[in-house]
């Protein structure tokens, strides 16, 4: 396991992630205690420093488990949750990402997670309701009363996340030194604003469900059927034929390498540019040990390629558009070659 920084910052964090949403069986899928101690473990033995909860998952319990977990060694750990989705503690201030539920679900996450400070509080999902100042100057709040270190944001539009931290730059607020989003093979859109973004302003990225809720696994390009809750008819997401395609162009490279697909999705991944780190979360010991393993080995330049080629998509206006021939010859006098293009 290696470590970066994440971010504009000094944090060092381990190159993997460990996701904690199945920490307790209180929704009815996840790991009971005994079961997420074990792959907690298996994360730490193999030099993990980063884990991340929330103060939704398995309704409080996952946060419960982690503050046991990491208890006897607290300052070796990064500890990051959230905050903003609704706990079923009821009023219409119990969620949202104004600064009262903020103060409110830090106090209720340090109590379940028997801890004076976290490490990183993410922003959980934008509301489109709380103003931008009322966000940043409640996190540098709590930064500033030592409850919290540094600050991240999840699933939030690029327009809003480079506005929060434009205005805290010019108010001397704490800015967001991450970013967590949906990203993997079958997911490439942040590609068209979120990830630009990041790399321009030193945001550390984590990816969540970098494996495509099980599809890169190819679960779901096997003849038989397959029980998984993308195959259930009442899914909001059913598999496309083009995510059965990549997933296949995945198993090629796995049985070319000698390795599982799984690992293959995670260092495509892992050797995105900007250094985003995979959140890996699973439901038994064997699955996490499995993505752990994605460490030992790196993708070839030609099958990052094909990886790009087949999951490939359209970035759209205005980005097309701007990197049309019309434009660049237009934009550069038909110098373009000459120029120096790597900042994209």
């Amino acid at each position: 396991m290696r470590y970066k920084l994440l971010g504009h910052s000094g944090l060092r964090v381990s190159e993997l992630c460990l996701g904690t949403m199945t920490f307790g069986d209180d929704w009815g899928w996840g790991g009971a205690y005994e079961d997420s101690r074990k792959m907690f473990d298996a994360f730490a033995e193999a030099g993990g420093n980063f884990i991340d909860t929330a103060n939704l998952y398995t309704n409080g319990t996952s946060e419960k488990f982690v503050g046991e977990f990491i208890r006897s060694d607290r300052d070796k750990w990064v500890l990051a949750t959230k905050y903003s989705l609704n706990m079923g503690s009821g009023g219409v201030n119990a969620v949202g990402n104004h600064r009262k539920n903020m103060v409110q679900a830090v106090e209720a996450s340090l109590k379940r997670l028997d801890a004076d400070y976290i490490d990183l509080l993410w922003l959980h999902a934008w509301d489109f309701t709380t103003p931008v100042e009322e966000v940043m100057r409640a996190f540098d709040d709590l930064v500033r009363q030592g409850k919290i270190l540094y600050i991240g944001i999840s699933d939030a539009p690029a327009w809003i996340v480079s506005q929060a931290n434009t205005i805290a730059q010019f108010r001397g607020w704490s800015p967001f030194i991450g970013l967590q989003i949906e990203y993997s093979l079958i997911e490439r859109t942040p590609e068209r604003d979120l990830l630009p973004m990041a790399r321009a302003l030193d945001i550390g990225v984590t990816a969540w469900s970098p494996l495509g809720a099980g599809v890169l696994t190819g679960k779901y390009n096997k003849s038989d059927p397959v029980e998984g809750r993308l195959s259930s008819p009442d899914t909001s997401r059913p598999v496309t034929e083009k995510q059965l395609t990549i997933a296949q162009t995945v198993l090629d490279i796995a049985a070319e390498t000698g390795h599982l697909p799984s690992q293959v999705a995670l260092n495509w991944i892992r050797q995105q540019p900007g250094g985003i780190i995979p959140i890996i979360g699973s439901r038994k010991l064997e699955q996490l040990q499995e993505n752990i393993a994605c460490l030992e080995f790196e993708l070839s330049s030609d099958q990052i390629q094909k990886l790009n080629e087949v999951s490939a998509i359209e970035l759209g206006f205005p980005h097309d558009f701007l990197a049309s021939d019309l434009v660049q010859g237009f934009a550069f006098g038909g110098v373009i070659s000459q120029l120096d293009r790597t900042r994209g």
